[in-house]
C-alpha cells in the first residue's frame, strides 16, 4: 500500500493541517483506516482510530481513554479532495454525531454548519451533500446497525490499540 498523506481541513476555525502522525492501517477505494494519538492530549482520551468512508461522506472515530476503554464514537461529516495518488484532503463539514457506549446519540455543531453557510464558507451543494450523509449516518445508527461501521475499526485496529 502506498504511503498516504492525509490532511484535515477545518472551516471554523479555518485551518488545514497534515495529519503527519496518523498511521494508515488499511486503505482501498472504499475506506481508509488510521490509528492516531491526539494532537492536543486531553484527560478523557489520548488516542484512537478512524475510518473514513469515502463514498458515504463521513468519518467514524473511536476515542480511547488512557485505560484503553472507549470514551465514545465520534462521527464527522466530511468530503474530500484527492489531488494525487498519495494525498487526501478531508474537509470537515461541521455536523458531527457522538455515539456513546450506552447507545446515547448526540448530534452536534449544527449552529456552526449554519454559520458556515451564512459566511459562504460552504456552498448550497456542500450543504445538500452533508445533509444526505448526515441522514444516512443517522439512519444506520437509529436502525441499530452502527456496528456495521464500527467493525471496520474494531476488526482492523481497536483490538491492537496501545
Amino acid at each position: 500500500m502506498p504511503e498516504l498523506k492525509l490532511f484535515r481541513k477545518r472551516l471554523i476555525p479555518e485551518e488545514c493541517i497534515l495529519l503527519k502522525d496518523d498511521e494508515v492501517v488499511y486503505a482501498d477505494d472504499r475506506i481508509i483506516v488510521t490509528r492516531w494519538r491526539t494532537i492536543r492530549p486531553k484527560k478523557s482520551f489520548d488516542h484512537g482510530a478512524s475510518c473514513y468512508f469515502l463514498k458515504e461522506g463521513y468519518k467514524v472515530s473511536g476515542f480511547i481513554k488512557p485505560d484503553g476503554s472507549l470514551l465514545y464514537w465520534y462521527c464527522d461529516i466530511v468530503d474530500y479532495e484527492h489531488p494525487d495518488d498519495k494525498t487526501y484532503i478531508f474537509r470537515d463539514l461541521l455536523a458531527d454525531v457522538l455515539v456513546y457506549p450506552d447507545d446515547f446519540v448526540k448530534v452536534m455543531d449544527l449552529d456552526e454548519f449554519g454559520e458556515a453557510l451564512e459566511k459562504n464558507l460552504i456552498t448550497v451543494d456542500d450543504v445538500k451533500r452533508a445533509l444526505h450523509s448526515l441522514s444516512s449516518l443517522l439512519d444506520i445508527i437509529y436502525s441499530g446497525k452502527f456496528n456495521l461501521l464500527t467493525r471496520e475499526l474494531t476488526s482492523r485496529v481497536m483490538d491492537n490499540i496501545e
